[in-house]
């Protein structure tokens, strides 16, 4: 039987207190990793190691992690009863899902995903050519309108689908973990782009579009 948003589950909710802690911390683990392989001095050292294929090594263990780390939270939460939700709900979420879906695809096309990914680098390098792993500022497309394409799709994803405690609890850290991780991104992009940058944020909103603002070059 569902039960309602915010209703005790039939556990004890001592353990399951313990559950969220301990979730949380593997999205704490999550986000330090991630921002700590990330920073310029941890670059600099592990760089002349794995040489062109950094980018893509960072990809590939931040997609393990994250990987493990929700598949964790699955095993200690994923057993809860669904959530009843409201019936206008259930078709606006799949909205926000779909939406969501759609202006993740869209910005990622707006990037150069051989170079995103990292595959990029390792095809210059084979070639004897060096290829930074950073592209030039995108100030076009969706990036017109938000700062952060991808996280906002993320967000509609993300919340779009809550129906549990498991579902909820990934939507909250995940969040949370973008929101701190936009901040660390902003300061990276204002140190390398500078006035254009600070302007550029001046004028388009992070996430979300209000006020039918968008940023003309």
């Amino acid at each position: 039987m569902a039960r309602h948003l915010g209703a005790a589950p039939p556990r004890r909710r001592v353990s399951v207190f313990a559950f969220h802690l301990l979730y949380a911390a593997l999205w704490l683990a999550f986000g330090c990793g991630h921002s700590l392989l990330a920073d310029a001095r941890v670059k600099a050292r592990l760089k002349p190691y794995l040489r062109a294929g950094y980018r893509l090594a960072y990809n590939l263990f931040a997609l393990l992690h994250v990987a493990l780390t929700v598949a964790a939270g699955w095993v200690l939460l994923g057993g809860a009863e669904p959530f009843t939700r409201p019936a206008w709900l259930v078709p606006a979420q799949w909205a926000m899902t779909l939406i969501g879906a759609g202006v993740l695809v869209a910005a990622l096309f707006r990037y150069d995903l051989g170079r995103f990914a990292g595959t990029a680098q390792l095809r210059a390098a084979a070639q004897g050519r060096f290829l930074d792993d950073e592209e030039p500022l995108n100030l076009s497309g969706f990036h017109r309108y938000v700062r952060h394409p991808l996280y906002a799709g993320a967000f509609l994803l993300l919340w779009g689908r809550v129906a549990d405690e498991f579902t909820l609890a990934t939507a909250v850290w995940a969040s949370l973990y973008l929101w701190i991780g936009s901040r660390y991104e902003e300061r990276r992009l204002l140190a390398r782009f500078g006035e254009a940058y600070a302007r550029y944020r001046e004028t388009v909103p992070a996430f979300f579009p209000w006020k039918g603002r968008a940023f003309r070059a």
